[in-house]
């Protein structure tokens, strides 16, 4: 994903190189946007649409297929995990080119192959050698295209999914998290985490066949970016999709998603930790859903920065100098529905939490009611372009950056447009979006303490009592 975390730019040379990079973004652009190389589109017959970046990467490239089903589309009841599942059994194999033989044919070619789940999207990528292209090509097409496990394997790969829940868990951050988004919704698919509900994971291995229906609904060419970058031509890139995936059927059919009605008052929730921890507090702001075409988006990355990066107000009060915390952080991820903005902190001691929610909730207020300083927003949009044009080193930092946009609006051009709203984005527009957002009836906060065992115990007996 896009990282959007404050980092300094500490050295002259790379201003220097920065200086070098934006004229090359005008001119590959016709002299607009911030995204410096040429896209190139095609859309196959099947509606497969195929983008090409070519990079100067001697000899490398980056192939990444953007599948748009992630934990959104798990609409069914009972089925939540699905998305995530196929992450992993994408890499059972076909008859042509059974597991051993794909992972026997990229370590031959020196690739490395991978893949990753996120709400809205599910991708698949391999890094290799240019000049195995097509190879590569045909590993990846034959998968989306003849994908085949059996039902225990399906299982096998099933209680893997079980076990990486299991791992997850663990972690008291993933418990505030599964319980903030659970919490914080009531209608929509984001009431679930990319991992799924628990209890769904535990009676997934008896869905095998709404496993086929899952890939036979969603990987389609139609709902399937495919994005190469590197040391590619176009047209060869072209020719060869052609070729590779030109048996492969459209069919793809949407689901109905339901809309999250606006929440009406403040949700709160209690976690006791059984092992010894510090004092945790998660909170959500429920906040638009990704737009290019408004200003809204842009001002809350800006306001993320403006509260939570290292040389912040905020953050150099509560970490640096009361030392009340071990970190804090915010931000609003890009989502293709109306997602959460949040912000995650850990407390030094239980005293200490009162004064950190207080000093927060009054930052939020002092944005709502004083406009921010024109200079210093300024740094921060230049900071953003920055950092951005800097973290385009390598085709696969090319590639995922490219991959979140066609998986948010199908458009690279996303990014151009995105960069232009931040420019835009006036200390007024700061005001009315804190205005909107950070109000008591949207936000849901989440804290988590130690509570030894015993303590667990006897309160759960007391329950247990007064209920008789």
């Amino acid at each position: 994903m896009l990282e959007r975390s404050a980092r300094t730019i500490s050295t002259l040379l790379a201003l220097l190189l920065l200086a070098v990079a934006l004229p090359a973004a005008a001119a590959a652009e016709g002299g607009e946007g911030i995204f410096p190389y040429p896209v190139h589109q095609k859309t196959l017959d099947n509606g497969l649409v195929v983008t090409v970046i070519p990079f100067d990467s001697p000899g490398i490239v980056a192939y990444y297929s953007v599948v748009r089903a992630g934990s959104r589309q798990e609409v069914e009841a009972g089925h939540s995990g699905f998305a995530h599942f196929f992450e992993h059994i994408m890499f059972r194999g076909t008859e042509r080119y059974p597991a051993q033989a794909y992972n026997d044919a990229l370590k031959q070619m020196g690739a490395d192959s991978n893949a990753f789940t996120t709400d809205d999207w599910t991708n698949y990528y391999v890094v290799g050698p240019s000049a195995e292209l097509e190879q590569i090509m045909d590993l990846e097409s034959d998968r989306f295209i003849h994908l085949k496990y059996s039902e225990n394997e399906f299982r096998t790969e099933a209680l893997a999914v079980l076990g990486e829940y299991n791992k997850n868990a663990s972690s008291p951050f993933f418990s505030m998290y599964e319980r903030l988004r659970e919490l914080a919704y009531d209608k929509h698919t984001y009431e679930h985490t990319t991992m799924g509900f628990l209890a769904d994971i535990k009676a997934m291995p008896d869905y095998y066949d709404y496993s086929l229906q899952f890939f036979d609904r969603f990987y389609r060419p139609e709902n399937v970016k495919l994005l190469v970058v590197g040391d590619v031509k176009p047209e060869q890139v072209f020719s060869l999709a052609a070729k590779y995936y030109k048996d492969w059927k459209p069919g793809f059919t949407g689901v109905e998603i339901a809309a999250e009605p606006p929440q009406a008052e403040k949700r709160t929730d209690m976690i006791e930790w059984p092992q010894p921890t510090r004092p945790h507090l998660m909170m959500g702001w429920h906040v638009p859903a990704f737009d290019d075409s408004a200003p809204q988006i842009a001002a809350l990355d800006l306001l993320s920065q403006l509260l939570f990066s290292d040389n912040a107000p905020l953050y150099q009060d509560l970490v640096v100098e009361r030392q009340l915390v071990e970190f804090i952080q915010g931000s609003a991820e890009f989502h293709r529905d109306p997602y959460l903005f949040m912000v995650a902190t850990r407390a030094r001691t239980p005293e200490a939490l009162p004064e950190v929610k207080k000093t927060l909730m009054a930052a939020f207020e002092e944005l709502k009611t004083k406009p921010v300083d024109p200079e210093r927003l300024e740094r921060i949009k230049d900071h953003l372009r920055y950092q951005f044009a800097l973290g385009l080193d390598s085709a696969p930092s090319v590639a995922v950056t490219v991959a979140e946009f066609l998986n948010l609006t199908g458009d690279p051009q996303s990014i151009n447009r995105l960069y232009e709203q931040y420019l835009k984005v006036t200390p007024e527009d700061i005001q009315k979006v804190a205005q909107k957002v950070f109000v008591d009836t949207n936000e849901t906060a989440i804290e988590l303490a130690y509570t030894p065992p015993e303590e667990m115990e006897a309160e759960g007996a007391e329950m247990s009592q007064e209920g008789e």
